[in-house]
């Protein structure tokens, strides 16, 4: 009887390593048009933004962000947040994304790899750039919803530091994906459970953190700089089904510069590994 045939995947974070900036950071315009949130929400995001680039965050901090704003996406309606980000998409994202990491889809496509997004973003956000990048899988922050389709305040699953790994490795266990051949790409240090979860870890564009820890490793380390318009590189692509892994009802909603503070909780390595 011949051994089974396993497969290899590539895993990519997203804000930073395939696209230019945060992806739900990006949709805070939007969001503020549809009336969702107001402008002193937009002007307490980007000072929020501004304080955790220039001096950090702590953990107090951190909780005190994710409470706010779960708070803040109460009652939204899931369907009306992902209508928003399909409409916008294109005109939010295109000219953000990495032509090298465009590059990299091609090449592990060619080689007969499956793709896949791994974001602490939500999927309302995720899945539709995954599917217009041309990406099949995504694994991201699941949210809790109420009856009646919209946010209830709640996280059921958080797509963030150890739980990525956490979920890569069942999505192996249930694929026959073999870990050890496979591929992960992240800029942060928050993610190092996910890059030590696969054989063939690689720093792009890393925090000092991780770019110490690639380099003790001897790691791959990639420095994108080309964003591009994918309609300039590729025309009009055929947009594959997406499946979702861990994102049935996703925090898209959470398209506001403060969620960028909760998406980018600084620790050490050790700290991220439950």
């Amino acid at each position: 009887m011949r051994p089974r045939q396993h497969r290899v995947a590539a895993f990519f974070d997203l804000d930073k390593t395939v696209v230019a900036k945060s992806s739900t950071l990006a949709f805070g315009k939007p969001l503020y048009k549809e009336g969702l949130i107001t402008p002193a929400v937009v002007l307490k995001g980007a000072y929020a933004q501004m304080a955790y680039q220039l001096l950090g965050a702590d953990e107090k901090r951190m909780e005190k962000s994710r409470v706010a704003l779960l708070e803040l996406t109460k009652g939204w309606e899931a369907e009306r947040v992902r209508r928003l980000v399909r409409e916008t998409l294109q005109e939010i994202i295109d000219p953000l994304v990495y032509a090298e990491a465009l590059e990299l889809f091609e090449e592990h496509k060619a080689a007969g790899r499956d793709l896949y997004l791994v974001s602490s973003s939500g999927e309302e956000v995720v899945v539709p750039l995954a599917e217009y990048l041309g990406v099949p899988h995504v694994i991201a922050t699941r949210a809790g919803m109420d009856d009646a389709g919209c946010y209830d305040g709640t996280l059921d699953f958080y797509c963030y530091a150890e739980n990525k790994a956490i979920a890569i490795r069942a999505e192996a266990e249930a694929k026959g994906i073999d870990l050890d051949a496979s591929f992960a790409y992240s800029d942060s240090v928050t993610d190092l459970p996910m890059l030590e979860a696969v054989g063939n870890p690689v720093a792009v564009n890393p925090d000092k953190e991780l770019r110490k820890i690639a380099e003790e490793r001897g790691w791959r380390i990639m420095d994108f700089k080309r964003p591009v318009r994918l309609r300039d590189r590729f025309g009009n692509l055929p947009k594959p089904k997406t499946e979702v892994i861990a994102g049935a009802a996703g925090l898209g909603a959470l398209a506001l510069a403060g969620w960028a503070l909760y998406q980018r909780r600084p620790g050490r390595p050790g700290a991220d590994k439950a």
